[in-house]
């Protein structure tokens, strides 16, 4: 597996950039293997992600299949791959329970429930997607590059955290952890798996490690259950421990379908603020991930354009009964680092999981787990952004808090949640950095020195606002304008107050305009001021304890 190069350096001051080139050419072969092995690793989580929304694993497989094939036509981003997430999953999910819930109080069928719970899933996919293609059409996906680096750390490196706990449950069977036979042999292969996808490719760069190991292991897997039944878990084993009744993941070509869903406001309403909630989801998740590509591969995708793709792609899901979903960082990451750069990897990795399924799903359920889990594990070490650990002391701590925070957030609550906190905290950092700098427009007219103010004066702008001024040079009379400038707080009273004296101490007869009724009110010292202007109208209020 190629590795990134990162670079210690940061390449701008303001931007704090790091370097994540990952080089690799672009050709149809290699679009084409690296599509085999993401469609690979697309099936364990389609499958995981289906259980979470509480629907049958094929309606995860068909949203992976047609996600995958409809954005890599017609999305922004060639080598981003889409499929079913667990982040629209999750959302989608207390809809299916509250459908569930309300057909066993009406006494139905097991068959007329989830029916009618599939019915209003794929209404509220429709929705999703005609919600993102507004988006799109409106040109907002543009915004995603306003997202400051520091949000685009924390958020991969939460990310990479949020694939690594995945992985975990592999090593569990109904909540315990495998017996030591079955849990050393899981080891072992995994150890196998990453060793093939990380010394392979320093040998030859044919074909994808990380596909070559899925084939070695499997091999293995195979052998070891025919000697010893039971000893490696396998595809099917996964499916079979979330729900015993299935027996195979061979599935048929989906198949057009209006959504069973009464056609009325309360249903609308109903499938409302789960389709907006998913829509600004996946939408958040596919340009982050799709800027993340753009950095990894120094080229440029088009966030509108992904945002009609992703819109597209749902709403299609939506009427072929699919559940819906977005860009996935890990198995983008698989693609770019298998040398997926073109449309070709997105829809080989499509086909080939339509083809398992139709054709193969009995050679893709003896997959062992533990070659989809050394895949991933690898995805985390590739993902994750090592150099992000040396930047204390070479970025602002602001930065490392922004990081920081960001990847606990994603972590522990939500991703969308997270990037808006990152970009709430970029902003205020942001807007105190430049407030603590007050600059002056200085001009000399009919003997007297102008001062017009620019920026506010609070504690942080006090010694800025007090190196703004001449009181040796300055005419006799000195005007200072508040019009453009505010006093927010005690700090900036007192400053005044300081300045006044000053002038007063250099006999100079001081102006000040504009200013607020409560600024007037703490300005207890005036003798020096011979003109004192208040805005009437001007409610702008101190913190000042005198008045609190």
């Amino acid at each position: 597996m190629t590795e990134k190069k990162h670079s210690n350096e940061l390449t701008h001051t303001d931007n704090r950039l790091i370097s994540l080139k990952i080089e690799k050419p672009k050709n149809l072969k290699n679009d084409v293997l690296s599509g085999l092995t993401v469609a690979l690793a697309l099936i364990p989580e389609a499958i995981a992600f289906s259980f979470v929304c509480g629907v049958n694993p094929q309606v995860g497989l068909y949203a992976a299949f047609m996600m995958g094939l409809i954005t890599a036509v017609i999305g922004g981003r060639p080598g981003m791959i889409s499929g079913a997430t667990g982040a629209v999953a999750i959302i989608f999910a207390p809809l299916i329970a509250k459908m569930v819930a309300n057909g066993k109080e009406a006494g139905l069928s097991s068959d007329a429930i989830m029916g009618d719970a599939l019915g209003y899933l794929f209404a509220a996919v429709i929705l999703m997607g005609l919600i993102q293609i507004l988006f799109g059409a409106l040109k907002l996906g543009k915004f995603i590059r306003l997202v400051p680096h520091p949000v685009m750390l924390g958020f991969v490196n939460g990310l990479a955290i949020i694939i690594f706990n995945a992985q975990l449950s592999q090593f569990t069977v109904n909540g315990e952890i495998l017996a030591n036979t079955p849990l050393m042999i899981m080891c072992a292969l995994i150890a196998l798996t990453m060793a093939i996808g990380v010394f392979l490719p320093k040998l030859t760069k044919a074909v994808p490690g990380t596909l070559v190991s899925i084939v070695v292991v499997s091999t293995i897997g195979y052998v070891l259950n025919k000697t010893n039944p039971g000893s490696v878990r396998t595809v099917l084993d996964f499916v079979q421990d979330n729900d015993a009744t299935i027996t195979s993941i061979a599935a048929g070509l989906p198949t057009f379908a209006i959504p069973n869903i009464p056609f009325s406001f309360e249903a609308f309403k109903m499938i409302l603020p789960y389709a907006v909630l998913a829509a600004a989801v996946g939408l958040i998740e596919s340009l982050m991930t799709l800027s993340l590509i753009d950095e990894l591969t120094e080229t440029r995708g088009h966030g509108n354009k992904e945002c009609i793709g992703q819109g597209v792609a749902n709403i299609v899901n939506g009427f072929f009964g699919g559940m819906g979903g977005c860009a996935m960082i890990g198995q983008s990451m698989i693609n770019i680092h298998g040398g997926g750069r073109g449309r070709t990897s997105g829809i080989s990795a499509a086909i080939f999981l339509l083809m398992f399924l139709l054709f193969g799903s009995a050679m893709i359920e003896i997959i062992p787990l533990a070659a989809l889990v050394g895949v991933m594990f690898l995805v985390v070490i590739g993902t994750f952004e090592w150099s992000s650990l040396r930047l204390h002391g070479k970025i602002p701590l602001s930065d490392i808090v922004v990081i920081t925070s960001v990847s606990i957030i994603t972590v522990f609550a939500d991703l969308a949640i997270a990037v808006l906190i990152g970009i709430i905290m970029s902003a205020l950092v942001f807007a105190w950095d430049h407030g603590k700098t007050m600059h002056a427009k200085r001009k000399t007219q009919d003997n007297k020195t102008i001062y017009s103010l620019h920026g506010p004066l609070f504690f942080c702008s006090v010694t800025s606002f007090k190196e703004i001024f001449d009181f040796n040079s300055d005419e006799e009379h000195v005007v200072i304008d508040f019009e453009h400038s505010r006093v927010w707080d005690h700090s900036g009273i007192e400053a005044l107050q300081n300045i006044t004296d000053r002038y007063q101490q250099y006999g100079k007869k001081l102006h000040l305009l504009n200013l607020s009724k409560e600024c007037a009110q703490l300005l207890e010292r005036a003798d020096g001021i011979v003109e004192l202007s208040v805005i009437e109208d001007l409610e702008w209020h101190i913190a000042d304890d005198s008045l609190a």
